[in-house]
């Protein structure tokens, strides 16, 4: 068995057909995808397109939610809110929070929350990674051993003491972004590659690679600076805000 794992593709059309050219050559049987999928001021609906035609199975993001609430005052909601049809609206409102097979575990931010970063701590000197123990105490209750989550765009394979391991595939849009709640904080991956996760079994064992796929970034920094957003344009660029 071999599947993919993608996440927080953000709108951006170029990084996703790139990916998803790559899984088509590896002969991958399924992907999944952990949601923050058409938000971000580049391409929205050919994002969807791109992900209509193939057999996705994806769960919902905190951005993917904020699509759906029409008061929000964010310019790049509101730009985002402005192109979607019912039929867009709908596959939204249907994204469920997790999905879960015999063996894995899959959400957009912990199981607890879409927010809520699984494996780092958000601290004054930025991203660290959070102590085993409060990552075990997260995913106490998830009966699988492999979970996979997104959120935070950093690629990230974490093995814990109780034997769960938790994947995080990184960012296919959006290398690096900052935030200014509960205060100023930067996510960087440090490169300005698309990222996604390959998995595979080996005899009894589950095998992770993480991919760095490279592409076009030319149209998506176009539309952010356009759209007036020039930290989506350095990050796409560099990998860094």
């Amino acid at each position: 068995m071999k599947m993919a794992v993608l996440s927080d593709i953000h709108g951006n059309k170029e990084a996703l057909k790139a990916v998803l050219d790559d899984i088509q050559q590896r002969n991958i049987e399924s992907i999944y995808n952990l949601g923050d999928i058409l938000y971000g001021p580049l391409f929205p609906l050919e994002t969807f397109d791109l992900l209509k035609r193939m057999d996705i199975k994806s769960v919902g993001g905190n951005c993917d939610r904020m699509l759906l609430q029409a008061s929000s005052d964010n310019p790049t909601a509101q730009y985002v809110i402005g192109m979607l049809e019912n039929e867009h609206k709908d596959w939204l409102n249907n994204l469920p929070f997790s999905i879960q097979t015999e063996d894995f575990y899959f959400c957009h931010a912990s199981p607890e929350s879409d927010e809520q970063y699984l494996l780092h701590d958000i601290t004054l000197n930025g991203a660290i990674l959070k102590q085993p123990q409060d990552i075990m105490n997260l995913v106490k209750e998830i009966p699988q051993n492999i979970i996979f989550c997104g959120h935070s765009h950093l690629p990230a394979i974490v093995y814990l003491p109780n034997g769960k391991v938790i994947v995080n595939p990184g960012s296919v849009g959006l290398p690096a972004y900052e935030e200014d709640e509960p205060f100023y904080y930067k996510m960087e991956s440090g490169t300005p590659f698309a990222n996604y996760t390959i998995v595979e079994k080996h005899d009894s064992d589950w095998i992770f690679a993480q991919i760095n796929i490279a592409y076009d970034v030319t149209d998506a920094i176009k539309q952010s600076e356009k759209l007036n957003r020039p930290d989506w344009a350095r990050a796409l660029k560099f990998g860094h805000v």
